[in-house]
């Protein structure tokens, strides 16, 4: 796919009446097809005026404090651009204001790429802080992410990926997972449970036919009580059961502490020890330490992370042709940040 140079371009771009899929594909991110018009118009402005090549340096910094996430995915967007680029790694915590990528080169070789490349930032950005919160809150317990549900596939495995940069020891995404060389986490949904017609029933299969290192985690809250349900499934599968996970919906009163509590006291009490309790549905930074202290092992974290709000992030000029400049506002001038590690 060709390159947008201009007005005309965006003109003769075509969205095909047969697409199966609104997302953009990664030619089309490449061709700016992602980007906001202005910044071709800008580009054929430049190109007419003979200054699209003028040497530039521009800065992008955050609104807010966070973990940063989103650099690889920049860096490949430049790659093989006319450009030299700098930037805090990926998976650092930064603070607000601070300028955590800068661009230097030609500005026809970058500058359409602006909406992308704050976007990549912003959104990655915003859920890796939001795990990493949920990561401090469990302390040394584990927390997974089961976001993928809740957002737009196209993007389901950047956030999932981003979540385990924040903090989160895996994903359900089985791509999220894989761009991290990693393996996804998961067991079997309700809906098993409600075909088979029995928590023990789908227990006991579930520990026949999965690999051995399939971690025995079942969920006890389909058809009976947690707690009957958890004893139920203990004394099938014995020493050969990880963990029970408890999803209660709201409907029910969700996962609370004194359900976490009860559970605990019983496994202990039956001589079930070694059972780990997974909670999820509806976790939340806020929640976690209750349910940590009532006894929860481990915490599957959705919607929290996957609706965190995106960190803003701008894009600055800072000096034009090696002079100091800057819009209203602003410091002209190369921020300084010994932090920033060359990338290109």
């Amino acid at each position: 796919m060709k390159e947008l140079k201009g007005v005309n371009d965006v003109r003769e771009f075509k969205i095909e009446e047969e697409r199966v899929f609104h997302s953009a594909t990664h030619e089309e991110i490449v061709s700016g097809a992602t980007s906001d018009l202005y910044f071709l118009r800008t580009r054929e402005l430049l190109a007419h005026a003979g200054k699209e090549n003028t040497p530039v340096v521009a800065e992008i910094f955050c609104s807010r404090p966070g973990v940063l996430v989103g650099v690889e995915e920049a860096f490949n967007l430049l790659k093989g651009k006319k450009v030299s680029l700098w930037a805090v790694p990926e998976g650092s915590e930064v603070e607000r204001k601070e300028v955590v990528m800068r661009i230097s080169g030609p500005y026809d070789e970058f500058g359409m790429y602006e909406t992308a490349l704050l976007g990549m930032l912003a959104s990655a950005s915003g859920w890796a802080t939001a795990a990493r919160t949920c990561r401090d809150a469990a302390g040394e317990k584990p927390v997974f992410c089961f976001g993928a549900r809740h957002v737009h596939p196209a993007v389901a495995p950047v956030m999932e990926r981003a979540s385990i940069i924040g903090g989160a020891r895996d994903c359900s995404c089985i791509m999220g997972a894989k761009l991290l060389g990693k393996e996804p986490v998961g067991t079997v949904p309700h809906a098993a449970i409600l075909i088979i017609g029995d928590t023990v029933e789908t227990a006991l299969l579930y520990n026949k036919i999965m690999p051995p290192d399939s971690p025995r985690i079942i969920l006890v809250d389909t058809f009976k009580d947690e707690a009957e349900e958890t004893l139920r499934v203990a004394a099938a599968l014995k020493e050969q059961l990880y963990g029970v996970r408890l999803d209660t919906p709201v409907e029910r009163g969700g996962v609370t502490p004194g359900l976490v509590r009860e559970i605990r006291a019983r496994l202990d009490q039956a001589g079930y020890a070694h059972v780990n309790i997974l909670v999820s549905g509806g976790i939340t930074v806020e929640r976690i330490p209750l349910l940590a202290e009532a006894g929860a092992d481990a915490f599957g974290v959705g919607s929290y992370i996957s609706a965190a709000r995106p960190i803003d992030m701008t894009m600055d000029l800072k000096e034009i042709k090696g002079q100091p400049i800057a819009k209203r506002g602003r410091i002209p001038g190369i921020t300084a940040n010994p932090r920033l590690l060359r990338y290109l």
